[in-house]
């Protein structure tokens, strides 16, 4: 991965969010950022979709559902320039919400019921 593919796949801010979101729980589901970013399904499945081609993310499925973390193959630099970009920003808005929303999402799958 080159710098300029890591800056494009995080220069959206739905993007940015979803890593964020993504680096602090390590893994989460569709449904989980649809409600902790209050944005519907299909974008952002459309926004990740962007952040696997990048190799920013990979995902697993589990039934119905599709869950993100960050990719295996991530370079050191890359996760080192996460780590430090969540640092600054966590007490930011949104990404301060966006945690506090997450929090409030439940862990069962009642959310999860649209296939995605």
């Amino acid at each position: 991965m080159s710098p300029e593919i890591l800056f494009r796949a995080l220069s959206d801010e739905t993007r940015l969010r979803c890593v964020m979101l993504v680096l602090q729980h390590g893994e989460l589901c569709v449904c989980k950022l649809t409600e902790a970013l209050n944005l519907s399904q299909p974008k952002i499945s459309r926004h990740l979709a962007t952040l696997k081609a990048a190799r920013v993310l990979q995902d697993r499925r589990e039934g119905v559902w599709v869950h993100y973390r960050l990719h295996a193959q991530l370079p050191a630099w890359a996760l080192t320039v996460l780590q430090q970009t969540l640092c600054g920003i966590q007490a930011q808005e949104p990404f301060l919400s966006d945690s506090l929303h997450l929090k409030n999402v439940p862990d069962n799958s009642s959310l999860c019921s649209i296939t995605e």
